[in-house]
């Protein structure tokens, strides 16, 4: 249902899709800072010249769409060309890419268990209303994933999808029953090696009608959720081999009851995905009131990090070919290989804040401006004054996955950030 409700941001190292882990939603993944949802947080964004609006980009199910459309002046959208640049990058698509082994393996596992049930739907449109990516899901109305701060908005009602649940009410009113959906997710979000404005779900749903429970000396929700269990206990052993498991109760707004696997792996017990027994007015809503039905979620690039040994986000995204060579179609768990480290340069900033200031924003500039050179950004001090004024102090650290820095670029870079941040964030450098 929510693979982002069901998944933790992190790229899913931690919370934050909705159900892959929570969107930070994770749907399951959260966002730490609440937002006014759209004007007074907004970053601006330069136009770019009219050749470059006017190429078509493909989306995915048939939709081809122009910059201008998604990359525009309306007072609610706050999509970047940063952003806009990664859509229809489709990495899941792509067999010798690291996501779509995995994606592939998945696949596997439910074709083999699960031979001609489950539909696959991998090539769906990242551009969904607010409607089907937050109320159709059973979002609440203040549910902070919602903000300016946390979601792409195209406009006041289109968003660039949080999640692949985004998919899940018209898959189900589509008459679908049993179904996988496979796709790039967009959130605004934090600095670091595990998390990236991008990144991949699967979700995973089951129908299931009375004469399947009837006679099992069970109720529907109870023998939903052990099949669920055992279908996902397969799963991870089917990619991490024998391992121990442990199911831990949470909670998720479209799922009742709602569960996180987690298993042992590498001397410690990492979070696999989150899952449960879709709640009925979704069901109800598209039709199904006398079903019963199992929702998954899952962070493609969490697992990956973890079985292909691979320590950034920003490398799945890399064209480099001491990374992409590593990697062969069907070669699942194949450890990446360091090519060449080289070293970080560290940037500080103080600023005065306002209240409406947010992390994500500062992030959002500070990625608009350096792209995939910037590899954290670290609240690392603070304090208010005895006027109530708040002073954050971050720490940029610049470094390339490819080739060193010079100074020269690296303070080019700083200088720019500063003059952005002060101006769009409408902060005071200290």
């Amino acid at each position: 249902m929510a693979a982002t409700l069901f998944l933790k941001p992190c790229i899913f190292l931690h919370r934050r899709t909705l159900f892959a882990l929570p969107l930070r939603f994770s749907s399951f993944s959260t966002s730490s800072a609440t937002a006014a949802p759209f004007p007074e947080n907004k970053v601006h964004r330069s136009r770019q010249s009219p050749a470059v609006s006017a190429s078509l980009l493909e989306l995915g199910g048939g939709v081809n769409i122009s910059r201008d459309e998604i990359v525009k002046d309306d007072p609610t959208n706050n999509v970047s060309d940063t952003i806009f640049s990664k859509l229809g990058m489709q990495l899941h698509r792509r067999d010798q890419h690291p996501l779509g082994i995995l994606k592939n393996a998945i696949f596997d596992y439910f074709d083999t268990n699960y031979p001609n049930k489950f539909e696959k739907f991998d090539n769906l449109c990242p551009l969904v209303s607010v409607k089907a990516n937050f109320d159709d899901v059973l979002v609440p109305a203040d549910h902070v994933s919602r903000s300016y701060n946390d979601t792409y908005y195209v406009d006041s009602e289109t968003v660039l999808r949080c999640h692949t649940s985004a998919h899940q009410a018209e898959l189900l009113r589509q008459g679908n029953t049993h179904f996988l959906v496979t796709g790039d997710v967009y959130r605004r979000d934090s600095i670091d090696s595990t998390h990236y404005p991008v990144f991949h779900q699967m979700e995973g749903v089951r129908v299931f009608t009375p004469a399947d429970w009837e006679g099992s000396g069970t109720d529907g929700t109870l023998y939903a959720a052990e099949d669920l269990k055992k279908c996902l206990e397969g799963l991870a052993s089917h990619l991490f081999g024998g391992v121990e498991m442990r199911w831990i109760d949470t909670y998720f707004p479209f799922t009742n009851p709602s569960f996180e696997l987690e298993i042992y792996f590498q001397e410690k017990w990492l979070e696999v995905l989150g899952c449960g027994v879709m709640e009925q007015e979704i069901l109800k809503r598209s039709g199904r009131t006398d079903n019963v039905a199992w929702a998954f979620g899952l962070g493609l690039e969490r697992l990956a990090m973890v079985l292909f040994d691979i320590p950034d986000i920003r490398l799945f995204w890399t064209s480099d070919k001491r990374f992409t060579s590593q990697f062969a179609k069907g070669q699942l768990g194949v450890k990446f290989k360091p090519f060449s480290k080289y070293p970080p340069c560290y940037k500080d900033m103080s600023l005065w804040i306002s209240d409406s200031f947010t992390e994500n924003n500062l992030c959002e500039v500070v990625r608009g401006i350096a792209g995939d050179l910037v590899e954290e950004v670290k609240l690392i001090d603070n304090f208010t004054n005895k006027k109530g004024m708040t002073s954050h102090c971050y720490r940029i650290a610049y470094r390339s996955m490819e080739r060193s820095l010079t100074d020269e670029e690296i303070n080019d870079l700083q200088w720019k950030v500063r003059e952005q941040v002060e101006t769009k964030l409408k902060v005071v450098l200290r």
